[in-house]
């Protein structure tokens, strides 16, 4: 089972030479379509996520095992129930980890790479992060404490992750009003990839998008994106979007005059600034 995401990749390419033919036939104002440097290099970070994610499995898997030997009961895994709970569960630690991904710095330095296309295509999907699958693992541990394997816990993740390839595109719109209020759909993950003020850090949710609109962190699309990060990556070499992100937070540690600020600059948010450092960066949003 855990094997299913490397079946699914030659579809997910299937689609998006599908998608780029589609662009260039029928590309409608707005839309940028596909830019073969950029495409190179999402389809670079996906492969190196897959390589990372591999090498890590057993590490992930291990972890899994022990806190599974410590479950107080056990999930039935062939109960129909036990997979629709799992799936929604699943969700649910996807939603907390996404969002330490965008408010805590040392989770943005692994996640900023999927946000650093100007382009919003089913590429950009592909552009996963070779830092992230590290910490992803230890928000899931909760799943096998519960009392679900920990083959169901990497299936559901996988699964998680098939469903929102889809998503990453511009040319679905809206989906029916009740699709759009329990899924996430195009129109929301637009959203959540545009760097426009009013769409900063919102619409975390994997499959579900109803755990943002229960802990406000929802926005619905109401002007066009703009894709990318508030200051341009502009490199397409692939360990530049890796690394980039380390690099800054690190070099901002090493800087850090007080011992309180090097910490902090692993745990707050992406925009923070010490108030007691000489030289304060610029706050991207107030």
């Amino acid at each position: 089972m855990p094997e299913i995401i490397y079946w699914a990749v030659p579809i997910f390419l299937i689609l998006l030479l599908a998608e780029f033919f589609w662009c260039r036939r029928r590309l409608r104002p707005g839309i940028k379509g596909y830019e073969a440097a950029d495409t190179a290099a999402s389809l670079s970070m996906g492969l190196g996520n897959l390589v990372v994610a591999g090498l890590w499995k057993g590490v992930a898997l291990g972890l899994l095992y022990l806190v599974y030997d410590w479950r107080p009961w056990t999930i039935p895994q062939d109960a129909l129930w036990a997979w629709g709970l799992l799936i929604l569960a699943d969700d649910f630690c996807y939603y907390w980890f996404h969002r330490f991904g965008h408010r805590v710095r040392l989770g943005w330095a692994a996640h900023v790479n999927h946000h650093s296309s100007a382009y919003y295509n089913f590429s950009t999907a592909l552009r996963q992060s070779w830092t992230g699958p590290l910490l992803k693992v230890w928000f899931y541990l909760p799943l096998a404490l519960l009392g679900f394997h920990p083959l169901m816990v990497i299936f559901a993740q996988a699964l998680s992750l098939i469903y929102q390839f889809w998503i990453h595109t511009e040319w679905l719109r809206k989906l029916p009003r009740p699709l759009e209020w329990l899924f996430n759909t195009p129109s929301h993950h637009r959203v959540h990839h545009g760097s426009n003020p009013a769409y900063l850090d919102c619409n975390y949710g994997g499959i579900f998008i109803f755990w943002d609109r229960l802990f406000g962190s929802f926005v619905a699309e109401r002007e066009t994106a703009c894709y990318g990060l508030t200051r341009p990556l502009l490199s397409h070499n692939p360990i530049k979007i890796a690394f980039h992100e380390w690099q800054a937070m690190l070099t901002h540690v090493r800087r850090a005059r007080h011992l309180k600020n090097k910490f902090l600059y692993l745990l707050m948010p992406p925009e923070w600034d010490p108030p007691d450092e000489d030289e304060p960066r610029l706050h991207l949003q107030a």
